[in-house]
């Protein structure tokens, strides 16, 4: 959270566009790209959700295929 506050907040216009964040960028030599790259969208908003609530963690482990996939790994949980 705190890298993310720092890109939005700090470099701002410069690496964060109309449709988000730039596709890549090097700060030490000043590049950003052009371009964005949607297909790494979608997971940044799974994950921050998943960080904030548990819920695709918790979601996940529910699942009975999972349960019985881990105990046959021999995993405890």
């Amino acid at each position: 959270m705190q890298a993310l506050k720092y890109f939005y907040y700090e470099m701002g216009p410069k690496l964060f566009g109309e449709y988000g964040f730039k596709d890549a960028f090097n700060e030490t030599k000043g590049w950003m790209a052009e371009s964005y790259l949607a297909i790494d969208q979608g997971p940044v908003i799974v994950m921050i959700e998943n960080y904030r609530t548990g819920l695709c963690w918790n979601l996940f482990m529910s699942c009975p295929e999972v349960q019985a996939g881990l105990k046959k790994l021999g995993f405890a949980f």
